[in-house]
Protein backbone atom coordinates (compact mmCIF):
# COMPACT_ATOMS: atom_id res chain seq x y z
CA UNK A 1 0.00 0.00 0.00
CA UNK A 2 1.64 3.43 -1.27
CA UNK A 3 0.63 6.59 0.38
CA UNK A 4 -0.11 8.25 -2.73
CA UNK A 5 -2.94 5.52 -3.26
CA UNK A 6 -4.36 6.55 -0.16
CA UNK A 7 -4.37 10.33 -1.94
CA UNK A 8 -6.09 9.01 -5.17
CA UNK A 9 -7.90 6.75 -3.02
CA UNK A 10 -9.40 9.55 -0.60
CA UNK A 11 -9.63 12.14 -3.42
CA UNK A 12 -11.92 9.47 -5.28
CA UNK A 13 -14.26 9.25 -2.62
CA UNK A 14 -14.88 12.60 -1.57
CA UNK A 15 -15.63 13.74 -5.26
CA UNK A 16 -17.43 10.65 -6.74
CA UNK A 17 -15.55 11.12 -9.73
CA UNK A 18 -12.62 9.73 -11.43
CA UNK A 19 -11.89 12.18 -13.68
CA UNK A 20 -12.60 15.42 -11.21
CA UNK A 21 -10.34 13.51 -8.28
CA UNK A 22 -7.84 13.35 -11.13
CA UNK A 23 -7.93 17.23 -11.31
CA UNK A 24 -7.71 18.11 -7.47
CA UNK A 25 -4.53 15.53 -7.32
CA UNK A 26 -2.86 17.09 -10.58
CA UNK A 27 -2.41 13.54 -12.27
CA UNK A 28 -4.18 11.83 -15.02
CA UNK A 29 -7.71 10.08 -14.61
CA UNK A 30 -5.55 6.67 -16.51
CA UNK A 31 -3.00 6.87 -13.97
CA UNK A 32 -5.07 7.59 -10.77
CA UNK A 33 -7.53 4.85 -12.06
CA UNK A 34 -4.36 2.05 -12.33
CA UNK A 35 -2.93 3.00 -8.76
CA UNK A 36 -6.82 2.74 -7.30
CA UNK A 37 -6.71 -0.58 -9.02
CA UNK A 38 -2.89 -1.30 -7.47
CA UNK A 39 -4.41 -0.81 -4.16
CA UNK A 40 -7.72 -2.83 -4.63
CA UNK A 41 -5.48 -5.47 -5.68
CA UNK A 42 -3.61 -5.08 -2.53
CA UNK A 43 -6.41 -5.30 -0.08
CA UNK A 44 -8.14 -8.22 -2.00
CA UNK A 45 -11.33 -6.21 -1.72
CA UNK A 46 -12.83 -3.41 -4.48
CA UNK A 47 -13.36 0.01 -3.15
CA UNK A 48 -15.87 1.62 -5.65
CA UNK A 49 -18.83 0.74 -6.86
CA UNK A 50 -18.41 1.88 -10.42
CA UNK A 51 -21.82 2.53 -12.32
CA UNK A 52 -22.05 5.06 -15.16
CA UNK A 53 -22.70 8.22 -13.71
CA UNK A 54 -22.65 7.18 -10.28
CA UNK A 55 -19.78 6.20 -7.89
CA UNK A 56 -20.47 5.45 -4.65
CA UNK A 57 -17.78 3.39 -2.06
CA UNK A 58 -18.59 -0.48 -0.68
CA UNK A 59 -18.36 -1.32 2.73
CA UNK A 60 -14.41 -1.66 2.39
CA UNK A 61 -14.35 1.46 0.90
CA UNK A 62 -16.53 2.78 3.50
CA UNK A 63 -13.88 1.17 6.16
CA UNK A 64 -10.65 2.33 4.62
CA UNK A 65 -11.98 6.16 4.24
CA UNK A 66 -11.15 7.37 8.07
CA UNK A 67 -7.86 5.33 8.26
CA UNK A 68 -6.56 6.70 5.05
CA UNK A 69 -7.96 10.07 6.50
CA UNK A 70 -6.24 9.73 9.14
CA UNK A 71 -2.92 8.51 7.61
CA UNK A 72 -2.77 11.60 5.63
CA UNK A 73 -3.58 13.87 8.57
CA UNK A 74 -0.85 12.63 10.50
CA UNK A 75 1.74 12.50 7.86
CA UNK A 76 0.78 16.52 6.65
CA UNK A 77 1.13 17.10 10.68
CA UNK A 78 4.79 15.67 10.50
CA UNK A 79 5.70 17.46 7.06
CA UNK A 80 4.75 20.56 9.57
CA UNK A 81 6.85 19.59 12.68
CA UNK A 82 10.11 18.84 10.47
CA UNK A 83 9.81 22.43 8.40
CA UNK A 84 9.48 23.91 12.26
CA UNK A 85 12.53 25.63 12.80
CA UNK A 86 14.36 25.10 16.70
CA UNK A 87 12.95 28.74 17.31
CA UNK A 88 9.68 28.47 15.99
CA UNK A 89 10.05 30.92 13.75
CA UNK A 90 7.42 29.60 11.51
CA UNK A 91 5.00 26.61 11.93
CA UNK A 92 1.18 26.32 12.45
CA UNK A 93 -1.54 25.44 15.37
CA UNK A 94 -4.26 24.08 14.51
CA UNK A 95 -6.76 24.88 17.57
CA UNK A 96 -10.62 24.28 17.95
CA UNK A 97 -12.73 26.03 20.59
CA UNK A 98 -16.19 25.97 21.43
CA UNK A 99 -17.68 29.75 20.79
CA UNK A 100 -17.65 31.31 23.93
CA UNK A 101 -14.44 29.87 24.75
CA UNK A 102 -13.10 31.80 21.62
CA UNK A 103 -14.91 35.29 23.18
CA UNK A 104 -13.79 34.82 26.90
CA UNK A 105 -10.97 32.90 27.39
CA UNK A 106 -8.68 32.71 24.01
CA UNK A 107 -8.05 36.28 23.10
CA UNK A 108 -5.42 37.25 25.91
CA UNK A 109 -3.97 33.83 25.50
CA UNK A 110 -3.41 33.65 21.29
CA UNK A 111 -2.09 37.72 22.04
CA UNK A 112 0.59 36.42 24.22
CA UNK A 113 1.35 33.24 22.15
CA UNK A 114 1.48 35.62 18.76
CA UNK A 115 3.78 38.25 20.25
CA UNK A 116 6.02 35.80 21.48
CA UNK A 117 5.76 33.70 17.99
CA UNK A 118 4.84 35.94 15.34
CA UNK A 119 5.80 33.73 12.28
CA UNK A 120 3.10 30.84 13.55
CA UNK A 121 0.11 30.65 12.25
CA UNK A 122 -2.77 29.96 14.50
CA UNK A 123 -5.82 28.36 12.11
CA UNK A 124 -8.85 28.57 14.57
CA UNK A 125 -11.89 26.35 14.51
CA UNK A 126 -15.01 27.23 16.31
CA UNK A 127 -17.77 24.54 16.99
CA UNK A 128 -19.59 22.18 19.97
CA UNK A 129 -17.03 19.78 21.62
CA UNK A 130 -18.63 17.05 20.04
CA UNK A 131 -17.68 18.27 16.83
CA UNK A 132 -14.16 19.41 18.17
CA UNK A 133 -13.75 15.74 19.03
CA UNK A 134 -14.30 14.50 16.17
CA UNK A 135 -12.03 17.01 14.12
CA UNK A 136 -9.42 15.70 16.81
CA UNK A 137 -9.83 12.14 15.99
CA UNK A 138 -9.38 12.81 12.37
CA UNK A 139 -6.63 14.76 12.80
CA UNK A 140 -7.93 17.74 11.07
CA UNK A 141 -7.01 19.75 14.74
CA UNK A 142 -3.70 19.76 16.87
CA UNK A 143 -6.07 20.89 20.68
CA UNK A 144 -8.99 21.27 21.10
CA UNK A 145 -10.78 23.57 24.33
CA UNK A 146 -13.41 21.32 25.12
CA UNK A 147 -16.57 20.84 28.00
CA UNK A 148 -16.14 18.12 30.06
CA UNK A 149 -17.56 15.72 30.64
CA UNK A 150 -17.23 14.88 26.64
CA UNK A 151 -19.77 13.81 24.95
CA UNK A 152 -18.73 10.13 23.84
CA UNK A 153 -15.27 9.47 25.80
CA UNK A 154 -12.88 8.66 23.52
CA UNK A 155 -9.53 6.65 24.69
CA UNK A 156 -7.95 7.78 21.65
CA UNK A 157 -7.91 11.44 23.51
CA UNK A 158 -6.13 12.71 26.56
CA UNK A 159 -8.13 15.73 28.22
CA UNK A 160 -5.98 17.93 30.99
CA UNK A 161 -8.77 20.08 32.96
CA UNK A 162 -7.69 23.69 32.79
CA UNK A 163 -10.54 25.50 34.53
CA UNK A 164 -13.69 25.14 36.31
CA UNK A 165 -16.05 28.37 35.19
CA UNK A 166 -18.66 29.01 37.06
CA UNK A 167 -22.50 30.62 34.45
CA UNK A 168 -23.97 33.82 35.14
CA UNK A 169 -27.48 35.33 34.54
CA UNK A 170 -27.28 37.85 31.99
CA UNK A 171 -30.02 40.50 31.11
CA UNK A 172 -30.73 44.13 29.82
CA UNK A 173 -30.71 47.08 32.59
CA UNK A 174 -33.74 48.57 31.30
CA UNK A 175 -35.57 45.07 31.92
CA UNK A 176 -37.22 43.79 34.90
CA UNK A 177 -34.02 41.42 36.82
CA UNK A 178 -34.91 37.53 37.28
CA UNK A 179 -35.08 37.37 41.12
CA UNK A 180 -35.81 40.61 41.77
CA UNK A 181 -34.74 42.12 45.12
CA UNK A 182 -31.92 39.62 45.40
CA UNK A 183 -28.10 39.96 44.84
CA UNK A 184 -28.12 36.16 42.85
CA UNK A 185 -30.65 34.30 40.88
CA UNK A 186 -31.59 30.91 41.35
CA UNK A 187 -32.50 28.68 38.31
CA UNK A 188 -35.88 28.12 39.72
CA UNK A 189 -36.69 32.09 39.45
CA UNK A 190 -36.04 31.58 35.77
CA UNK A 191 -39.39 30.06 35.62
CA UNK A 192 -41.63 31.99 33.18
CA UNK A 193 -38.77 34.35 32.26
CA UNK A 194 -38.32 34.47 28.19
CA UNK A 195 -34.36 32.87 27.59
CA UNK A 196 -32.14 33.61 24.41
CA UNK A 197 -31.03 30.01 23.86
CA UNK A 198 -28.19 28.77 21.49
CA UNK A 199 -28.51 26.88 18.61
CA UNK A 200 -28.15 22.95 19.38
CA UNK A 201 -24.77 21.85 20.07
CA UNK A 202 -23.96 24.24 22.23
CA UNK A 203 -22.68 22.77 25.67
CA UNK A 204 -24.35 25.62 26.94
CA UNK A 205 -27.66 25.19 25.73
CA UNK A 206 -27.51 20.88 26.81
CA UNK A 207 -26.27 22.17 30.48
CA UNK A 208 -28.82 25.24 30.84
CA UNK A 209 -32.06 23.35 29.54
CA UNK A 210 -30.67 20.40 32.20
CA UNK A 211 -30.83 22.24 35.27
CA UNK A 212 -33.94 23.88 34.32
CA UNK A 213 -35.87 20.63 34.08
CA UNK A 214 -34.04 19.93 37.59
CA UNK A 215 -35.86 22.72 38.92
CA UNK A 216 -39.10 21.35 37.62
CA UNK A 217 -39.91 23.24 34.21
CA UNK A 218 -39.32 23.23 30.86
CA UNK A 219 -37.61 26.63 29.82
CA UNK A 220 -39.20 29.58 27.78
CA UNK A 221 -37.43 30.50 24.56
CA UNK A 222 -37.87 34.09 23.39
CA UNK A 223 -35.39 33.24 20.57
CA UNK A 224 -33.10 30.08 20.25
CA UNK A 225 -30.76 29.28 17.60
CA UNK A 226 -28.03 32.24 18.06
CA UNK A 227 -24.31 32.05 18.52
CA UNK A 228 -22.69 33.39 21.18
CA UNK A 229 -22.11 37.00 20.28
CA UNK A 230 -26.35 36.81 18.48
CA UNK A 231 -27.20 35.75 21.92
CA UNK A 232 -25.62 38.81 23.65
CA UNK A 233 -26.95 41.03 21.53
CA UNK A 234 -30.50 39.84 21.75
CA UNK A 235 -29.84 39.89 25.52
CA UNK A 236 -28.88 43.79 25.60
CA UNK A 237 -31.77 44.19 23.14
CA UNK A 238 -34.32 42.95 26.05
CA UNK A 239 -35.34 40.04 24.04
CA UNK A 240 -34.81 38.13 27.04
CA UNK A 241 -32.49 36.53 29.32
CA UNK A 242 -29.64 34.34 28.56
CA UNK A 243 -26.99 32.16 31.11
CA UNK A 244 -24.21 32.39 29.86
CA UNK A 245 -19.86 31.54 31.39
CA UNK A 246 -18.66 34.67 33.81
CA UNK A 247 -15.65 35.31 31.28
CA UNK A 248 -18.02 35.73 28.37
CA UNK A 249 -19.80 37.98 30.50
CA UNK A 250 -17.04 40.20 32.28
CA UNK A 251 -15.60 40.65 28.57
CA UNK A 252 -19.25 41.83 27.31
CA UNK A 253 -20.21 43.28 29.91
CA UNK A 254 -21.57 46.55 27.83
CA UNK A 255 -25.25 47.35 28.18
CA UNK A 256 -25.86 44.00 30.29
CA UNK A 257 -26.84 43.67 33.83
CA UNK A 258 -24.79 40.31 34.90
CA UNK A 259 -26.31 38.44 38.00
CA UNK A 260 -24.47 35.75 39.90
CA UNK A 261 -26.39 32.53 40.22
CA UNK A 262 -27.30 31.39 43.60
CA UNK A 263 -25.53 28.45 45.31
CA UNK A 264 -24.91 26.01 44.36
CA UNK A 265 -24.70 27.52 40.95
CA UNK A 266 -24.26 26.74 37.45
CA UNK A 267 -20.44 25.38 36.70
CA UNK A 268 -18.45 23.57 33.50
CA UNK A 269 -15.21 21.99 33.63
CA UNK A 270 -12.77 23.50 30.67
CA UNK A 271 -10.22 20.85 29.20
CA UNK A 272 -7.30 20.93 26.60
CA UNK A 273 -7.35 17.66 24.68
CA UNK A 274 -4.95 16.03 22.12
CA UNK A 275 -4.67 13.09 20.30
CA UNK A 276 -3.26 10.19 22.73
CA UNK A 277 -1.30 8.36 19.93
CA UNK A 278 0.48 11.48 18.38
CA UNK A 279 2.06 14.16 20.03
CA UNK A 280 0.89 17.87 18.98
CA UNK A 281 3.47 19.77 16.86
CA UNK A 282 6.11 21.81 18.58
CA UNK A 283 4.01 24.60 17.88
CA UNK A 284 0.86 23.29 19.56
CA UNK A 285 2.69 22.02 22.47
CA UNK A 286 4.11 25.44 23.29
CA UNK A 287 0.54 27.11 23.14
CA UNK A 288 -0.58 24.06 25.48
CA UNK A 289 2.10 25.08 27.75
CA UNK A 290 1.02 28.61 27.81
CA UNK A 291 -2.43 27.47 28.31
CA UNK A 292 -1.82 25.35 31.26
CA UNK A 293 0.42 28.05 32.85
CA UNK A 294 -2.77 31.06 32.60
Amino acid sequence: MQFQQLQYFVAVAETRHFTRAADLVHVAQPSLSQQIKALERELGADLFLRARGNISLTDAGEALLPLARRILADADTARHEVLELVQLRRGRVRLGATPSLCTGLLPDVLRAFHDRYPGVRLLIEEGGSHDLVRELARGALDLALVVLPLPTPSPALTTVELLREDLVVVSSPDAPKPGQGRRTVRVADLEGERLVMFRHGYDLRELTVAACRAEGFEPDFAVEGGEMDAVLGFVRAGLGVAVVPRMVAARSGRGLRVTPLARPGLHRTIALAHRSDVAPPRAARELQRMLLER
